[in-house]
């Protein structure tokens, strides 16, 4: 039998280790798993550990025994190693520093000293738009410390020299429109300053945001393919904004429809019930999570 063609597609699985595996998370990786081999590509893991409060060592061991059970497989990662390595994000930190740098001195950024409270207080405001959040929704962010074009506040030259200082936010484009095309829900579309707000891309205990790590790797592990839950469709966009302002190629997407409970509510990792552990614990297979986790 001849071998399958070469093939430039390159997918990944991006778990963190902060709780168990849940059934939502079978389907996105059964859905990441298939794509990278249905194309002959190749597969990366990525250990997505960031948030140190919350990320353990049993969490990741548990990750990738959960993965070996459920039958997927991956190229390259930090179990394996390979050409992009390290495949931890917690090992990562100089190349989001590079990336920070270059948004800053282009004006892209400018520092913001909200706290928690003070945009938990904005958010329970009284609003116009009284709609449900959907997922993937952060409270939009008031603009509290944008600063006025042409002010001294927006000078390059007045902005913090440490990078740990404050927090750092993406300042969006106004109405513009953010568009895409999804590999299975079609065209989307978000506007900027209406459906999301400025967003934190470099936090003041100095950890990058979730929005621009998963942007430096993906373009630095050569990602042809994001395949990810449905709830980051709006995360999509505010990365393609990363992509632009760093002059970076974007990858196509494929977000995959949630799995909710029976409240209709999207599994956490907190829904112990459904995590891949405790349905292996009640004898269910691979195959029949498969099943239940199908589109």
């Amino acid at each position: 039998m001849p071998s399958p063609p070469a093939s430039t597609y390159r997918g990944r699985l991006a778990p963190s280790p902060t709780g168990l595996l849940h059934l939502g998370h079978a389907r996105t990786f059964f859905a990441a798993h298939a794509r990278a081999r249905n194309a002959h590509g190749t597969l990366i893991l990525r250990n997505e550990d960031l948030d140190q409060q919350r990320s353990r060592p049993e969490f990741y061991d548990a990750m990738i025994e959960d993965l070996h059970w459920l039958g997927i497989d991956w190229d390259e990662g930090p179990d394996i190693g390979g050409p992009f390595a390290p495949y931890s994000q917690s090992q990562r930190l100089a190349s989001y520093l590079v990336a920070f740098n270059q948004l800053r001195n282009t004006g892209f950024l400018y520092p913001c000293t909200c706290t928690r409270k003070d945009l938990a207080l904005a958010a329970s405001a009284p609003h116009e738009d009284t709609a449900a959040p959907t997922e993937d929704d952060d409270p939009i962010y008031p603009g509290t410390c944008r600063p006025v074009p042409g002010s001294p506040e927006s000078s390059l030259k007045n902005l913090p020299s440490s990078h740990s200082a404050v927090n750092w936010r993406f300042r969006v484009p106004d109405g513009e429109a953010i568009s895409f095309h999804d590999q299975h829900f079609g065209p989307r579309q978000f506007i900027a300053g209406r459906d999301f707000g400025d967003f934190l891309v470099w936090r003041r205990d100095a950890v990058p945001s979730y929005q621009l790590a998963c942007v430096v790797d993906d373009d630095a592990m050569r990602i042809t393919e994001v395949v990810r839950g449905a709830d980051l469709l709006k995360s999509t966009a505010r990365q393609l904004l990363l992509y632009h302002a760093l002059k970076l190629l974007p990858p196509a997407w494929y977000h995959c429809p949630l799995v909710t409970d029976s409240a209709g509510q999207r599994l956490a990792k907190r829904h112990d019930a459904l995590s891949i552990r405790t349905l292996r614990r009640q004898g269910r297979t691979p195959q029949e999570l498969l099943q239940s986790a199908s589109f």
